[in-house]
């Protein structure tokens, strides 16, 4: 009987590796499709915790925005997306251990607790991942503001994302995150906007579902007081996505207004506000973590509100070195012309617990 050469049986273990790789790779596909979260356009929410108080009779306000990167992305964290990209994770972490998990969390209930707040808009917030080791973070964060509202506009449901792609025992895993937001005042209506655009197939069925946190506060005056908890797409070249988010929250707004309501929106846009220049932390170094956004997109006597003393955003390639690192601003407020910002501030904790840093303001109702 005639031998196989090891020409011929090298190259039958690297088919059948090969075959076994791709398999394993439309199987992952397979099962995104099918277990693809699919929300309606639009979705009531049912509050998580309820607050105590029906109707708002202050004319002074106070929010606080924070995208608290799932409590995974701190001073120490880097992102293998960001460097290494899809296939590998190389030197970057694709999840915080535990313990460097449990810290960031801790650190981000201080950090929230220590600065009061009317409302609390926060983006990134998971109640059930692998990448924050499963913690439920909406609940974490109740602990520290207690007797406060809070709602939960779920905009990343993936049963399993396999990235890193040649990593199958190091993937990214489970993500059920979104739009946590928190008010001592309680709305009377809630409810979970679709933002419009989506990614090619496949690439969509592990990508966010972006949406619109929309809630409706009464007022004593009896007006009612639109807040709306925003996080645009990221990874969109071109600016595509964007641009029809931005459409669709423009016209949301501004038929708010015009029912005679007072509007706040708040969040991560990932863009910079209207007018912003690139260089304002790193004179010379011009950024390419986000675009502003147009100087025309809203009416003029529409504000938009950012303090420009402390970054708001970092880059996550690497590890946070202060003056090294790409720093920008993309966190930030628009109100409506019926309110004026008295006081704002970066809540500056050199991006200790998060990739982003939070946003403080005050606001006055006209």
């Amino acid at each position: 009987m005639k031998k196989k050469s090891p020409l011929r049986k090298g190259l039958r273990l690297i088919f059948t590796l090969v075959g076994l790789f791709l398999l394993y790779v439309v199987g992952a596909i397979l099962y995104a499709t099918l277990t693809d979260y699919q929300p309606q356009d639009t979705i009531a929410i049912k509050p998580s915790f309820d607050a105590e108080v029906a109707e708002i009779g202050d004319s002074s306000l106070t929010f606080f925005i924070w995208n608290i990167g799932y409590g995974g992305l701190g001073a120490k964290s880097d992102f293998f997306y960001e460097d290494e990209g899809s296939l590998r994770s190389g030197n970057s972490s694709v999840r915080p251990d535990k313990a460097t998990s449990d810290m960031y969390f801790e650190g981000i209930q201080k950090t929230i607790k220590s600065n009061p707040a009317d409302f609390y808009l926060l983006q990134e917030v998971d109640i059930d991942s692998k990448r924050g080791h499963h913690r439920n973070q909406l609940e974490g964060i109740h602990e520290v503001l207690p007797n406060s509202f809070a709602s939960f506009a779920t905009n990343y449901n993936v049963k399993r994302v396999p990235l890193p792609v040649l990593e199958p025992w190091n993937v990214y895993g489970k993500v059920v995150g979104g739009l946590g937001t928190f008010s001592k005042y309680q709305p009377d209506i809630v409810t979970r906007l679709q933002l419009p655009g989506s990614y090619s197939w496949p690439t969509r069925v592990f990508q966010l579902d972006r949406c619109v946190g929309y809630h409706e506060f009464p007022m004593k005056n009896g007006k009612k007081l639109v807040v709306m908890n925003v996080h645009n797409s990221a990874f969109d070249k071109g600016g595509e996505l964007k641009k029809q988010q931005m459409a669709f929250i423009k016209q949301l707004a501004m038929d708010a207004y015009q029912k005679g309501n007072y509007v706040v929106l708040g969040g991560d846009w990932n863009q910079n506000p209207p007018g912003f220049r690139p260089q304002t932390y790193q004179p010379g170094y011009t950024t390419k973590l986000a675009i502003p956004i147009a100087t025309d997109a809203f009416p003029e006597e529409w504000v938009w509100v950012y303090a420009p003393d402390f970054p708001t955003n970092r880059s996550v390639k690497d590890p946070y070195v202060k003056g090294e690192t790409p720093v920008t601003t993309i966190d930030f407020f628009l109100l409506s012309p019926n309110l004026r910002a008295v006081k704002t501030k970066v809540i500056n904790v050199d991006f200790e617990y998060s990739d982003h840093q939070p946003v403080w303001v005050e606001l006055l109702l006209l």
